[in-house]
């Protein structure tokens, strides 16, 4: 009981902060959302999906401080064309953001949007986001639906000629970012969209993204080097027929993430393929935790995650396939895998298939285990010195989430990356 009463106390302290005002559909969908929160209240250790990451930092009123980390502040993916919408401490920049006109797809700020009597979001702001609270509650997903004041609403209407570059900077060592974007595809659009940067101290994000049939969508991510930032970010995508969601997520450094995915495959023929590397060092908490559901025939779905942890990191993975009886000729694969550098960090691992159709292809598995000695000793006996071997081997490892990024050139970005993360730590 007592526990009870904390967690809502806590609850209502966190909802003291007022939402902004908007237009009425806005209203309804932030008073819908925290209502929502109401009634799961925030999340406790004692919950099935956080028993292995603590929530304390992201629930708590004030946001613990993050010292600013020394760094260029350019976008990882500085090669090639790219649309640059900026963002500082969780608020929209425009003097460092290009304009966001560009054929083809109307890019808009959630405060413009959300103040229109009319508007195709209305359909898609936490619309998404409701439906991915069941059957595991989100609650920190339903508080960024409620009191999320910035982000963008693009709405693509064919195939974009550059991807849409999402930067994060983190400026202030209190900063307390809640941000949210709404994205729609249109029927056969195709959309690359880019995200870095720490974003803030403590950030709390969600994606919505509705993609209709024949569309494609393709996520890639980099959280940012500042080690002392906490987030937890979720991203809800609904699938339409013979449409295509890809997202990959690298994460270097930061004392706490957490990523969530909830996918819904609604049309037949749709492919989803979640994807992601961590590397961690020392007071590093990693946390992946997704949910895909086939609700139409013949869909593919793959999670592939790798991390590499060290001087006692942690790394989580939560991941589910649920196959509803409807969908036949589901093909559903899961891996997650943890290579661990030294005796003192562990990796925790929560495979789940639930599978209700007779005619279908799924399979999971998790492993965790040290650098494979063999192939360390083929490598050294042919003069390869033993730290390069290792970075040499680490890189293998990751390989095979890294080979999720179709484009060649986000792939080169993300392996030099990874690249100087292991030659940092070789010192």
């Amino acid at each position: 009981m007592a526990a009870l009463q904390e967690n809502q106390s806590l609850t209502e302290a966190r909802l003291a902060q007022v939402p902004p005002q908007g237009a009425g559909w806005a209203n309804t969908a932030r008073g819908a959302a925290l209502a929502r929160v109401r009634a799961m209240g925030l999340p406790q250790r004692r919950d099935e999906y956080w028993k292995y990451t603590r929530p304390d930092s992201l629930v708590q009123v004030e946001a613990p401080k993050a010292a600013l980390f020394d760094h260029d502040t350019g976008s990882v993916f500085e090669a090639g064309e790219r649309l640059k919408i900026v963002f500082v401490d969780g608020v929209f920049d425009a003097v460092t953001s290009d304009d966001l006109a560009m054929e083809d797809v109307t890019i808009e700020r959630l405060s413009e949007v959300t103040n229109t009597d009319i508007h195709w979001a209305k359909d898609v702001y936490g619309e998404l986001e409701a439906r991915g609270q069941n059957p595991v509650a989100r609650p920190l997903a339903a508080l960024n639906t409620g009191l999320a004041s910035d982000g963008v609403v693009i709405h693509v209407r064919g195939r974009v000629s550059k991807p849409i570059n999402l930067i994060y900077i983190h400026n202030s060592t209190g900063s307390d970012a809640i941000l949210h974007h709404v994205i729609r595809l249109d029927p056969g659009t195709e959309l690359t969209l880019m995200e870095d940067g720490p974003a803030a101290a403590r950030l709390n994000m969600v994606l919505e993204v509705d993609v209709a049939d024949g569309a494609k969508f393709h996520h890639v991510r980099s959280q940012g080097r500042d080690h002392e930032r906490r987030a937890v970010t979720h991203v809800f995508a609904r699938l339409g027929a013979a449409s295509l969601f890809k997202s990959f997520t690298m994460t270097a450094n930061g004392k706490l993430t957490r990523n969530e995915c909830v996918i819904e495959l609604t049309g037949d023929d749709a492919v989803a393929h979640v994807a992601g590397v961590a590397m961690g060092d020392g007071d590093f908490h990693h946390d992946d935790t997704v949910f895909i559901t086939h609700d139409a025939r013949a869909c593919e779905s793959r999670q592939v995650f790798k991390k590499v942890l060290r001087n006692g990191a942690t790394g989580v993975f939560q991941g589910k396939i649920l196959v509803k009886q409807i969908a036949q000729k589901t093909d559903g694969y899961q891996i997650s895998q943890a290579l661990m550098l030294d005796e003192d960090s562990q990796f925790l691992a929560k495979p789940e298939l639930e599978i209700y159709a007779d005619d279908v292809v799924c399979s999971h598995g998790s492993t965790s285990g040290a650098i494979d000695e063999e192939a360390l000793f083929y490598m050294r006996a042919r003069g390869v010195p033993k730290d390069i071997a290792t970075d040499l081997l680490t890189l293998a490892f990751l390989a095979e989430a890294v080979e999720e990024v179709e484009d060649a050139a986000l792939r080169a970005a993300i392996n030099a990356q990874l690249e100087g993360w292991l030659l940092r730590r070789r010192g």
